[in-house]
């Protein structure tokens, strides 16, 4: 399939290169040493009407395709993966809403999210529920107006800065993922908490944490779609933003094959650039190829996406999966051509490929990715 991105697709990329390059990059390494949310990114993109630009223009969003928002992700996740995930989850997050959300949810959720006003975080892992979402523990249960929601979810991206939480939940424990339903919680619901915060190894600006429900109190309106619905409300989520994934990936392995390849044309070796052996010059080739099957991966699952293809699911596990194995490779093979300045934060590839291994976990691991696209191609 041949991709020529359209005059708008290639002015975002621009916009956004610029943003990012000029307001972002120069905080990225502080962001990962001080594993702070950067509130002032969030402001840049915000001024730049960029938070909404997955948003229909219907709730006061941009109202972009996919291909342009796995641009925008993929260029801020070049300079810093973290800041990426602004963007990121928020979408993770208001998909549920867009897919299966009543005019109301839509309205109020999604106007606020392109506003800048609010951010969406998306709970469905638990310490006893990975990849195995039917294992989910917390439950809903109705009350006279409303529900009343127990239990605890863990790695919740944004968890204490997002004013709004997609929980999902067995409101009948009995009849296994079909007994999953979807709701909207808020911060200052009685009875929601946020737990421990997690130190981790890389994204370390984009805040990760518990959420704990303890009987939780919500309005019977929070539920989103129907009852019984929430398992295949997630799946669709995800098979759409498995491709912002994708995208970050991309984005990591480029910012590190950008400066391994100007690091290799300007380090003196035996009289010469290393870039002059062959040696450094087959790793660079390898990782400009991969980045490149990467992105038109991801970008052909994006055009999908927006054309509703029965396949999307598919080809969204082959973009995810491939990216973000490109991902780890390249900031690997990154570190490499930098040898000794490579393994030390004052250099950038140290820090992405850090980031880069969550791209593998994260949104469904690889292994779970290749189980989806094995079911397929034998079926």
């Amino acid at each position: 399939m041949l991709f020529a991105l359209t005059e708008e697709q290639e002015l975002l990329r621009k916009t956004v290169r610029s943003i990012a390059e000029e307001r972002i990059a120069p905080r990225a390494g502080e962001i990962d040493r001080t594993g702070e949310f950067p509130w002032d990114v969030f402001e840049v993109l915000k001024r730049n009407d960029l938070l909404g630009l997955h948003v229909p223009e219907t709730y006061g969003g941009s109202g972009a395709d996919s291909i342009s928002y796995s641009i925008y992700i993929e260029e801020i996740a070049r300079v810093c993966a973290s800041s990426s995930l602004i963007p990121g989850v928020n979408k993770l997050g208001s998909m549920p809403i867009l897919i299966a959300g009543s005019e109301e949810q839509r309205t109020r959720y999604l106007g606020e999210v392109a506003r800048g006003e609010a951010m969406v975080s998306y709970c469905l892992t638990e310490p006893e529920s990975g990849s195995d979402a039917g294992a989910m523990k917390t439950t809903a249960r109705r009350t006279g107006d409303g529900w009343v929601l127990n239990g605890t979810k863990r790695f919740i991206t944004n968890a204490g800065i997002s004013r709004y939480y997609i929980v999902y939940a067995k409101t009948n424990p009995d009849a296994g993922t079909r007994g999953i339903s979807a709701f909207v919680v808020h911060a200052d619901d009685p009875g929601f908490e946020v737990g421990k915060h997690e130190e981790k190894m890389g994204i370390r600006g984009s805040t990760t944490a518990e959420v704990i429900f303890t009987e939780c109190a919500i309005p019977a309106d929070r539920l989103i779609g129907e009852e019984g619905q929430g398992f295949k409300i997630a799946m669709q989520a995800l098979d759409q933003t498995r491709l912002t994934i994708g995208a970050q990936a991309v984005g990591i392995a480029q910012g590190a094959y950008d400066f391994a390849r100007g690091y290799a044309k300007e380090r003196q070796q035996f009289g010469q650039p290393i870039a002059g052996f062959q040696a450094v010059q087959f790793m660079l080739a390898d990782m400009a190829m991969r980045i490149e099957a990467a992105r038109l991966l991801t970008y052909q699952a994006s055009a999908m996406a927006d054309a509703r293809h029965p396949d999307l699911g598919l080809h969204s596990a082959y973009a995810k999966c491939f990216a973000s194995d490109t991902a780890m490779s390249v900031t690997t093979d990154a570190v490499q051509v930098l040898g000794g300045y490579g393994y030390i934060g004052e250099y950038p590839v140290e820090r992405m490929m850090r980031d880069a291994k969550i791209t593998q976990i994260y949104e469904g691991t690889n292994q779970i990715q290749r189980v989806v696209i094995a079911r397929k191609i034998l079926s």
